[in-house]
Parts: structure tokens; C-alpha cells; sequence
């Protein structure tokens, strides 16, 4: 009778973010408390969201193995936890694979959003715009200007 139970509760969970608004809104809160950034606002957090659960369906086992995780999140009441509660938690399951699942698609997609890049000041990649020589190369105003002098020594 537990295991219907339990049958239930996981298959009320969807791994697809359009039906399924708390578990995407959910992961999201997981990968702010893992990766704080206040400026960011919700939509980068969402799309990573999306991500993870696409990776979380790429086979059968694993998506079952995410869902039953995803099902323990919110049992535990992730999504109420203050900050440092909510760290906590996550620093209980960080040996997991759902854990390795979420940090390791986070990295990849969150850092990789163009809307992150402008709010970071990272002007994206450089190759299809010629590089970075002619276009910000010397542009760190916050580094002071480079000395420039011959080595006496050499001579």
C-alpha cells in the first residue's frame, strides 16, 4: 500500500516544465541557493530549470531517479526554507546523483545564457567578431595601466 502511495505522490510530478510550475519554480530556487546572484532575477534561474529537466529525462532510470528526488525536495519544504536553511539542505544531499544532475547541468547552461553574460559584462565569444584584439582587449578600467619598459638586464 506505501509503495501506491509513494507511487503517486512521484507520479505527480512531470518532467515537463510546462505542466509542471512548482517543480520548475522548485529547481530554480535549488540552483539560486547553489549559485547566488541577486542581479540575475528569476527568468535565467527558469531556463536552467528547463534544462535540468530535459537532462533529467534522457533515459527512463534517470528520469524516475529525478522525480522521486524532486518528490523529497518538496517533502522537505525546500521552497519555504530561508537561505541558509535551504544551503543546508542541499549540503545534506550533495552526494547524490540527483545533486550531480542539477550542479553540473546548472554550470553549463546558466553560464552559457547571453541575458547572464550582459548582466556579468562578458561580451560573449570573440571568434565570430574577430577576436578580441581590435574590440575590448585593453578595456579593463579597473586594472591600472600596464607598465611598459625595457628590461635594463637583457641588454
Amino acid at each position: 500500500m506505501a509503495s501506491t502511495a509513494a507511487g503517486e505522490a512521484v507520479a505527480a510530478f512531470t518532467l515537463d516544465p510546462a505542466k509542471d510550475d512548482a517543480s520548475r519554480r522548485l529547481i530554480a530556487r535549488m540552483v539560486q541557493v547553489m549559485y547566488p546572484h541577486a542581479q540575475f532575477g528569476d527568468e535565467p534561474y527558469l531556463r536552467t530549470a528547463d534544462a535540468i529537466f530535459a537532462a533529467a529525462a534522457a533515459t527512463p532510470a534517470q528520469k524516475v531517479s529525478f522525480v522521486a528526488a524532486l518528490h523529497d525536495l518538496a517533502q522537505a519544504g525546500f521552497a519555504d526554507l530561508d537561505d541558509a536553511a535551504a544551503l543546508g539542505h542541499l549540503r545534506s544531499i550533495e552526494d547524490t546523483p540527483f545533486f550531480g544532475l542539477v550542479r553540473s547541468t546548472t554550470v553549463v547552461t546558466l553560464y552559457d545564457d547571453p541575458d547572464v553574460w550582459a548582466i556579468l559584462g562578458y561580451e560573449g565569444p570573440s571568434f565570430d567578431k574577430g577576436g578580441y584584439v581590435n574590440r575590448g582587449f585593453n578595456d579593463l578600467d579597473w586594472l591600472p595601466e600596464p607598465r611598459i619598459e625595457e628590461y635594463e638586464a637583457g641588454r
